[in-house]
């Protein structure tokens, strides 16, 4: 077995400039770590079977909830469980997120749409 090898999580977020596409950076126990650039409003969805961890690696993000937002700045992390309908809105010009999901765990959930991404780039 090979010496695992260290993330830079700068510089994976220079590898790519594209907006709300998830980069899979690492795998632990069968959740995908990924990485995405955020800018502006996502779309309103939820996971019927998957947790999401959303970490804020620059900017700030505002995880709207059907009774409330919570806005989170960078170091700051939320996990939204299962079921619940958020929509992700970058409050910033441009907002980095580490995401902690299932490896099934598709990115606009229920609503599907043109945003879905089906084929997820490792970098």
């Amino acid at each position: 077995m090979s010496t695992p090898q260290k993330v830079n999580l700068t510089e994976k977020f220079g590898l790519f400039a594209e907006h709300w596409t998830p980069k899979v950076v690492g795998e632990v126990n069968g959740q995908q770590v990924k990485l995405v650039k955020l800018v502006g409003e996502f779309v309103w969805h939820a996971h019927e079977d998957e947790d999401e961890l959303f970490l804020v690696a620059r900017g700030v993000l505002r995880m709207r909830f059907r009774d409330g937002d919570v806005r989170l700045e960078e170091g700051e992390l939320i996990v939204v469980p299962r079921g619940v309908e958020h929509l992700p809105v970058a409050e910033t010009e441009e907002t980095w997120i580490m995401l902690v999901e299932p490896a099934s765990t598709v990115n606009t959930g229920n609503a599907g749409g043109e945003r879905t991404v089906t084929e997820l780039e490792r970098l």
